[in-house]
């Protein structure tokens, strides 16, 4: 027995269940994101002049923009990834999807040089609120690249056996993973100006 909607639309939503599940998700990640951002806000509007660090006193904007510029292209090469099996190019999903894993890694790389240079000069989350916050959130984010990591390999190596028996399934469930990882780059967009520039 087949599962319904996971290809065809919902008549209720006018969407099927794979987009459904992915946006009630998102929904939830909002929510907790909002709540960490709002929770910035209030502790800086808060804070005592003078008190509260500029985010480039003590972060590197280079790598955090060499970082946008990452995720940036990633988010096209997910894009490109899906597009290329709505053609039926599986070799070109390849390319495309090995891209933006690979993408994924340098930010984690370049994430993590920037974490031990902190450290370096003593710059740990039990020192100030700010920097509390910035290992928080750009640590949650970085738990959320680490997911869409596992889920993009998955869908590039044993996954794509789905595309051989259900190639307009797998193309949903590409497009699902494309909707995760352009919302974790939405994040990055907001968490670049906030933490870094303001």
């Amino acid at each position: 027995m087949e599962i319904p909607y996971t290809v065809n639309t919902r008549a209720d939503t006018g969407v099927n269940n794979v987009k459904l599940g992915i946006w009630l998700f998102l929904a939830s990640e909002v929510m907790l994101f909002g709540g960490l951002f709002s929770s910035y806000v209030l502790l800086r509007v808060g804070a005592e002049p003078g008190t509260w660090p500029l985010g480039a006193e003590i972060l590197s904007i280079p790598l955090a923009t060499f970082n946008t510029v990452v995720l940036i292209t990633s988010s096209v090469t997910m894009v490109m990834a899906w597009a290329s099996l709505k053609l039926g190019d599986l070799g070109k999903y390849r390319l495309y999807m090995g891209s933006t894993v690979g993408l994924a890694l340098v930010f984690l790389v370049v994430k993590m040089f920037e974490y031990a240079d902190k450290f370096s000069h003593h710059l740990y989350p039990s020192e100030s609120t700010f920097l509390g916050i910035y290992f928080l959130i750009t640590g949650l984010h970085g738990l959320h690249i680490v997911g869409g990591i596992i889920v993009n390999s998955y869908f590039l190596v044993p996954g794509i056996k789905m595309w051989h028996t259900a190639p307009e399934r797998f193309t949903n469930r590409i497009e699902a993973a494309g909707l995760y990882w352009h919302f974790v780059d939405l994040v990055w967009i907001f968490l670049f100006p906030v933490l870094y520039l303001l």
